[in-house]
């Protein structure tokens, strides 16, 4: 494909300075800012759902009549149904960035995210009467759910692949703290949105029609990321692993004024040729074990069960359904002011003392939430617990696994092995999400704990994270991905 052809830079001004990250060019932060619509359709997607959790047991769920634990299965897998869709795009995404390209992988994204928006708010469209099909709505939801997830799966990987491929190796950490800025913006953002369409009726219209607002309010965003991408180029990195050198030229010539260019250029090209069949354990096993188990630990500390079941939480400590709604938006803004901690410390400390710091807090406050939720008296020291949980997710290990997911893995197996990470994070995201709901209403696990057992179950995974990251996890702080690359081919070539 020729020059001519190619998304340009046109939009974003030669290297100058960006005065919100210090040292990173206008261009660079411009296409950053499009990628992270990614980071906030991932979050917008995945807490969406919150607001919607009793109305789809209303309309689609209780009518059937079922026995209790067949009920809470099936709601708690219609909830966590988008993240099958998220496994199968988080185990696609490496090939997609690949053969389509990091750029055209977010467009195939952003499309899905707007289809499934449409067709979650209207599940029923060209099968029978909005409002009118009962339960038989229910699998035609959970497709479009599935959609969607796919969406995010593709977008969790790409959206930070992007970013740590056109950032400065001094800025990468804050430019990739970006894209958790948007998750959590989007969450937040969600969570206002609901709360705000909360307040439009009572519960009868929010089960009626309340909570097809909330889904179908996606489509904005989706349609705004889906035109902004139109005119972002390649990565250098993906450009080169093709052969496009030229136009891989052009690019860093956009992102870096010209400064580094050629050098950057040559390092890419080494590395590529560091390996020649790029298969997916070239650099050894031990690379691949810590990115996995990274992703794994993120989810298994429960935060997505805090996330997607937040309101139902607030429900267990005795909130009505509007302060409920209310105290989730307080839970969002948590995440958003910790995320912003992250992001002033983490090119400053490194990667691995917040990840420490962020697993004590989370374990301490979880283990404190369980014994709240056991004393049957959760009250404000509950709702304190709960902002701690997130402020220790926040300023660690959300926005900073993502950070060395896209920086740790070698450019030779990058894409294959983001994708196996991914995909391993996702399918922990679904088994802790799907457990939730039933552990959480399970009769007999509440006469003993009430409410309180999943809280110490993310407090010991909480706790043994810390242990894993002191053990294991290098720091890559400052580092060239190339530079990170050298690293592990020397322990290869040393064991």
């Amino acid at each position: 494909m020729s020059d001519a052809n190619q998304p340009t830079l046109a939009a974003y001004p030669v290297a100058a300075p960006s005065p919100g990250i210090a040292g990173a060019t206008s261009p660079v932060v411009g296409l950053t800012l499009s990628a992270t619509l990614g980071g906030l359709l991932f979050g917008y997607d995945t807490a969406v759902i919150s607001g919607a959790v009793r109305s789809i047991d209303v309309n689609f769920i209780n009518p059937l009549g079922l026995a209790e634990t067949a009920r809470d299965s099936l709601s708690g897998f219609t909830v966590a149904s988008a993240l099958f869709g998220c496994v199968i795009g988080g185990a696609v995404a490496g090939l997609v960035a690949d053969r389509l390209g990091r750029k055209r992988g977010l467009v195939l994204a952003a499309f899905l995210f707007l289809l499934s928006a449409i067709g979650s708010a209207l599940p029923e469209l060209g099968l029978g009467p909005v409002g009118g099909m009962g339960p038989a709505a229910l699998w035609p939801f959970i497709a479009y759910r599935v959609l969607g997830g796919i969406a995010v799966g593709i977008a969790s990987m790409l959206s930070p692949l992007y970013i740590a491929e056109i950032a400065p190796p001094a800025q990468r950490g804050r430019l990739i703290s970006l894209n958790q800025m948007a998750i959590v913006l989007g969450i937040v953002g969600v969570y206002f949105v609901n709360w705000a369409i909360s307040l439009q009726g009572d519960d009868a219209w929010l089960h009626a029609v309340g909570w097809r607002w909330m889904l179908g309010s996606e489509a904005l965003p989706a349609a705004l990321f889906l035109v902004l991408l139109l005119r972002a180029p390649d990565t250098p990195r993906w450009l080169v692993m093709r052969g496009r050198v030229e136009e891989a030229r052009q690019v860093l010539r956009r992102l870096d004024g010209g400064q580094d260019t050629e050098a950057t250029l040559a390092e890419i090209r080494q590395s590529l040729a560091a390996t020649e069949t790029g298969r997916l354990l070239s650099f050894g096993l031990p690379v691949i074990a810590i990115g996995v188990t990274l992703s794994v630990f993120q989810q298994l500390v429960g935060i997505n069960a805090v996330l997607y079941y937040a309101p139902l939480m607030f429900q267990n400590m005795g909130a009505a359904t509007d302060s409920a709604l209310l105290q989730t938006v307080v839970v969002g803004t948590a995440n958003v002011l910790f995320t912003l901690v992250a992001m002033a410390t983490v090119d400053r400390w490194g990667r691995r003392p917040l990840l420490l710091v962020g697993s004590c807090l989370m374990a301490v406050s979880m283990l404190t939430l369980g014994f709240l939720f056991g004393q049957g008296s959760p009250g404000l020291g509950a709702l304190v617990a709960v902002v701690a949980y997130i402020a220790g997710f926040a300023m660690s290990w959300g926005p900073v696994v993502w950070i060395l997911l896209s920086e740790m893995f070698p450019n030779p197996v990058k894409g294959k092995a983001m994708a196996l990470a991914v995909a391993a994070q996702w399918v922990s995201n679904l088994l802790v999400s799907w457990s939730f709901k039933v552990l959480d209403g399970n009769s007999t696990l509440n006469l003993w704990f009430n409410h309180g057992f999943s809280y110490y179950l993310y407090g010991l995974m909480a706790a043994l994270s810390a242990l894993f990251v002191l053990r294991y996890v290098p720091e890559t702080k400052g580092r060239s991905l190339e530079a990170i690359q050298g690293m592990w081919a020397g322990q290869r070539r040393g064991g």
